[in-house]
């Protein structure tokens, strides 16, 4: 089994025309992991990111590599206090790069996006109704994290509503299993009751992602 490396993301929102919006950067086509994506500002956790006193805080390290992160990728500065955590995703095995990424929301209102050029080559300010839209229309491409993180906003009419929300709520573990099926794949969650090999069809909690080639939809029971 590959070691999960720790890494972190920043989710920014603003608010435009009194609606929400969400901030996603397109990474090089030519990069080997997840070219061409659009994604949100985020990278590896690396050594100069653990202070002296807390080298074992893994959060507070993820915390200074998603604030150092977004301003490489994006232009945007952050600050630690203002970072909202939302959820926590490890890429599903057999990849080729294998991470464990913090995610976290902020608001960061009329700043300036810069992108570097390197590793991000664009940049677009959605709705999440409108980034919803183009990924079913293969306008832009989402991945799973990207697309459920999405996909929760869209519940919120400005960033202040989304942020108390996610602030009053836990913060999601995502250990994905991903099983193919006819059409695309299905992408199960440890709390679904197929999630240990069971059947997609068994009776009991669902927490899934059907990712298919005529649309994607993410299932999840009350529990």
């Amino acid at each position: 089994m590959v070691t999960a490396h720790p890494a972190a993301t920043v989710i920014p929102l603003r608010d435009k025309g009194g609606n929400l919006e969400v901030l996603l950067i397109r990474r090089n086509p030519k990069l080997p992991f997840q070219g061409g994506a659009w994604v949100f500002p985020g990278g590896r956790v690396e050594q100069s990111d653990y202070s002296v006193g807390d080298d074992h805080d893994l959060v507070a390290a993820a915390r200074r590599a998603a604030i150092r992160e977004t301003a490489e990728e994006s232009g945007l500065q952050v600050i630690t206090r203002d970072l909202t955590p939302v959820s926590h995703w490890t890429t599903p095995e057999g990849l080729p790069r294998h991470f464990a990424t913090w995610f976290f929301a902020t608001y960061v209102g009329e700043q300036t996006v810069q992108i570097d050029g390197y590793e991000t080559c664009d940049y677009r300010w959605f709705t999440p109704e409108a980034a919803l839209e183009a990924r079913q229309n293969g306008e832009i491409v989402l991945l799973p994290p990207t697309f459920i993180s999405i996909l929760e906003l869209s519940k919120y009419r400005t960033s202040e509503m989304a942020l108390e929300a996610i602030s009053q709520t836990r913060t999601d573990v995502f250990n994905p299993c991903v099983r193919p099926i006819e059409g695309g794949f299905c992408q199960l969650y440890e709390e679904d009751v197929a999630y240990d090999g069971g059947e997609l069809d068994a009776p009991g909690v669902r927490h899934r992602l059907w990712a298919l080639d005529t649309g994607w939809r993410y299932e999840r029971s009350a529990f």
